[in-house]
């Protein structure tokens, strides 16, 4: 018989398990994990916060496997490329391509909206360019033409933002009964830059002792919209009587000091600081309006001349997605004239599904139509091409609406979507590219969802499961684990406690493993004790009227637990993390705390300001505080124990010690932010970056300090046989006992240990916290106040992030406020936290126009019982209702 070819051979596949299987993982906390996980499988990462969960999926996983992929893109290109780093691990095998989806906030730019993150404003450019009704006589405009993002489709009136800013009296100067000297004019910078501006105002002859109100309209016209700058010589710490006697006798000035308008210096620091901080301030001082030439459509009247289905597509993408779909619906089945006959449905059917979709999301099968119209006298060609993009356009839509966010319009900029919306936006676009074999990691997609929305995620997620790919979850939503193929638990514990890989398997194997705080929940749901407190004082809003809030009236207990409900988009943070916040602070006279999307991501945005009243209930109120869940520092050298302030105690012990005393080190000696005390080679960095070009840069630790932060002389003085950076090496609950009888420690430290933050190092750095140890610290840090009983605290979403034995630890230190006699808001998705307050307030029935009504209000136990409410079925399910 003649010898077989090797090129006769038939074909065999190479052995594969179908597993991902790790070896020897060391990032962050984790201690020489060995792991294998299934490929092609819904696989869920569950654990403590700090437990390393995330260090897993995506410090390790998708880590490596962005790595290789980049091993094949060019070095020139890896440069412009913003890298993750390699993970400390021995070996990864049967690691597909990865695509993360994480909980990050959109873009600063408010040129970046949902139309241009999904794509479809591409599409509705070419649909508008290739089959719009154009005027008599206007020539045919290129889809350039109708993005606001261009030169030649921009309004030139507002340049594409749809709204125009300005600065007025009034803005600029709120309380005209102050006088300037008492700083009536708010716009101008704080410190000594405005008593600057104020004293060249004495040297140029203006009454700064007279209430504003009182001077002469020339004067305040002036100060406030003048273009001048005046250079003048300025006497610092003189009265107005003692400058004009100064410059009688043209005695020496302190220096010469330039004025700058009210008007003009909100403008240019607007315009033109890097400081997002110093853009969001000055924001406060602009009045902004919809833009007179396009009317908040961004584009120039050429471009909104043409219209599609009787719209133009500004119009068209201020409607709600939901809308938006019935609007292109007739297109997307071929039908242009009414009575003619609709062209063939394309392979995949959009508008077959639409309706069930419509009725998923909450909506009415029958529900009213947008005003729209078919568009007649189309070509054949162009009839062709608009069934084919509306089609297109109606699918992604549907996806999105799928997603639970067909209250989103395509005009909504990014920056102020909450993260779990910007992810769920990203994975309807990644449903939509039909990708095979590829792994995704996500990062708690149910972030910010009201149960309600859950099986329209899972659904999604199944898609893409369906279509071949792997799916890796970060997650702490017990139902979510409860449906996945694979449960991997980190643990046991946090930080040094953490790290090792508890179980992985099916989820119903973890209920043996007797050391899981996840087990504890995922089998027998554990509820939180309820207070019941009374609830017979009140603090009342009426007639708020901010974004899809019309006219509504609430009220919220004074001296309970309340909890805002709803889901996704029905009006909850309008009401409190918006109305409620503006208006209490303005009844208290001072600037609202920043909100959460008010960071350096919303830099450019002027926020809508909520219209309405108090009634009643502000004598309670003396204080308010606002906790959220931005960080806490935005560079390594703020940390721990900076922010909490606990650091400066430390500092003075070491200080006071008699080898400090001998060599005369000071307190500001033993801070690594001063040059007196740190190393000069890391500049207290405590490590040194290695640049590699086209590879990701390396950090070492510093070859001088070794990772200390100071230098020799400082690291010699000890305090109980530590130095200084062996005090900020330790944890917190190590600090707690080395500190024990230190008053103005033991306090702020055991308040860390309670709220769970006892793993966290003393000096880690703000930039390695997550969002939920960050409001966690912020939370300890104000309970370290003495409590006073009249201060309201208000929490959006305090839950994000949290282990739900985490939420009990945070849930027993709101309730400590609450008794102390402190009233507490929290905007919330976590049904047991809703059950376990003293009262719910519940938004809705649906999201965007089909909310922004209270639904239902009053116990717990009476909301679940509320009918029409969306969140009543599993608002019931912790009182054993279902």
């Amino acid at each position: 018989m003649p010898k077989q070819s090797p090129a006769s051979k038939p074909f065999q596949a190479p052995p594969d398990d179908g597993f991902v299987r790790v070896r020897g993982v060391r990032e962050h906390n984790l201690k020489n994990v060995d792991l294998d996980v299934p490929r092609n499988a819904l696989v869920v990462f569950s654990g403590v916060s700090g437990s390393g969960k995330s260090s897993l999926a995506f410090g390790t996983l998708y880590a490596e496997a962005q790595r290789r992929y980049f091993e094949s893109v060019a070095p020139y290109a890896r440069r412009l490329i913003d890298q993750v780093g390699v993970p400390d691990v021995d070996s990864i095998d049967g690691l597909p391509p990865a695509v993360a989806l994480q909980q990050q906030r959109g873009t600063p730019s408010t040129r970046s909206t949902v139309a241009s993150v999904t794509t479809i404003g591409s599409l509705l450019r070419m649909l508008y360019s290739r089959a719009g009704t154009y005027p008599r006589g206007q020539p045919m405009l290129y889809a350039e033409d109708f993005s606001p993002n261009t030169p030649q489709g921009a309004c030139p009136v507002c340049h594409g933002l749809g709204h125009v800013y300005e600065v007025t009296e009034k803005s600029m100067v709120p309380d005209d009964s102050l006088t300037i000297r008492e700083r009536a004019v708010a716009a101008w910078p704080p410190a000594w830059h405005g008593q600057n501006l104020r004293d060249i105002l004495v040297t140029l002859g203006y009454d700064v002792d007279t209430p504003w109100r009182d001077l002469p309209k020339k004067d305040r016209n002036w100060i406030l919209f003048t273009d001048e700058q005046p250079t003048v010589p300025v006497y610092a710490g003189f009265t107005p009587a003692e400058t004009r006697a100064a410059l009688r006798r043209k005695e020496e000035p302190s220096y010469q000091g330039t004025f700058t308008g009210a008007r003009k210096y909100v403008l240019q620091t607007f315009a033109t600081t890097q400081s997002a901080l110093m853009k969001k301030r000055v924001s406060r001082y602009m009045v902004g309006s919809l833009c007179a030439e396009c009317h908040g459509k961004r584009l120039k009247r050429e471009a909104l001349a043409v219209t599609f289905a009787g719209l133009d597509i500004g119009e068209l993408a201020q409607m709600p997605l939901m809308q938006l779909a019935d609007a292109l619906q007739p297109a997307a089945q071929g039908q242009f004239e009414a009575g003619t006959q609709a062209a063939p449905a394309l392979s995949r059917s959009a508008t077959q599904q639409h309706t069930a979709r419509r009725v998923a999301a909450g909506g009415s099968a029958h529900a009213a139509a947008p005003d729209v119209r078919l568009t007649p006298h189309l070509s054949e060609e162009k009839r062709i091409a608009a069934q084919r993009i509306a089609h297109d356009v109606l699918e992604r839509v549907s996806t999105l609406c799928d997603l639970g966010l067909g209250y989103l319009s395509l005009d909504r900029s990014t920056p102020t979507l909450s993260p779990g919306e910007l992810q769920r936006v990203r994975l309807a676009t990644q449903i939509r590219s039909n990708l095979f074999g590829v792994v995704y990691v996500l990062d708690e997609p149910s972030a910010g969802l009201h149960p309600a929305d859950g099986e329209a995620l899972l659904r999604a997620l199944g898609r893409l499961k369906d279509g071949g790919n792997s799916l890796f979850v970060v997650e702490h939503d017990v139902s979510l684990m409860r449906r996945a193929d694979w449960l991997v638990d980190v643990g046991p514990d946090a930080g040094e406690l953490g790290g090792q890989v508890l179980y992985s398997g099916p989820p119903e194997g973890l209920r043996d493993v007797a050391n899981s705080h996840t087990a504890k929940h995922l089998f027998g749901e554990r509820r939180l004790s309820a207070r019941q407190r009374p609830v017979d004082r009140w603090l009342t809003l009426e007639g708020i009227t901010c974004h899809n809030l019309r006219g509504l009236d609430a009220r919220f207990p004074v001296g309970a637990f309340t909890c805002v409900t709803g889901v996704s988009g029905s009006g909850k943070s309008s009401l409190v993390s918006q109305a409620l916040v503006q208006l209490v602070s303005a009844q208290l006279g001072h600037e609202p705390p920043p909100a959460d999307d008010e960071g350096d991501d919303a830099a450019g945005e002027i926020t809508e300001t909520a219209r309405g009243r108090i009634g009643s209930g502000m004598e309670a109120i003396r204080r308010l505080v606002r906790v959220d869940q931005k960080p806490i520092g935005r560079t390594p050298r703020s940390n721990l124990a900076t922010y909490t302030g606990l650091f400066d105690h430390v500092r003075r012990l070491f200080a006071a010690t008699p080898a400090a005393r001998r060599r005369r080190f000071d307190a500001g000696r033993f801070s690594f932010n001063v040059a007196k005390g740190r190393c000069d080679t890391c500049e207290g960095e405590g490590f040194v970056s290695v640049e590699l070009l086209f590879m990701p840069s390396v950090y070492a630790p510093c070859p001088t300090c070794h990772g200390a932060r100071y230098n020799e002389q400082t690291l010699t003085v000890t305090w109980r046989e530590k130095n200084i950076a062996q005090v900020l090496g330790m944890t917190v609950t190590e600090a707690l006992a080395f500190f024990a009888d230190e008053a103005p420690l033991r306090r702020p430290l055991q308040l860390l240990q309670d709220i769970g933050l006892g793993y966290l190092r003393l000096g880690q750095p703000a930039t390695e916290l997550s969002g939920g140890e960050a409001q966690r610290i912020k939370l300890a840090t104000e309970l370290q106040r003495s409590q006073r009983g009249d201060t309201l605290y208000v929490l959006d979403e305090p839950t994000t992030g949290l282990h739900a034995s985490d939420v009990d630890r945070l849930m027993t230190q709101l309730n400590g406020l609450v008794d102390a006699g402190n009233t507490v808001v929290v905007v919330e998705h976590d049904m047991r936290v809703a059950a376990a307050s003293d009262w719910v307030i519940d938004m809705g029935p649906g999201a965007g126009q089909e909310g922004g009504r209270q639904v239902a209000c009053g116990r717990p136990a009476e909301v679940a019982q509320a009918a029409g409410s969306r969140t009543a079925p599993y608002l019931a399910q912790p009182f054993g209702s279902r």
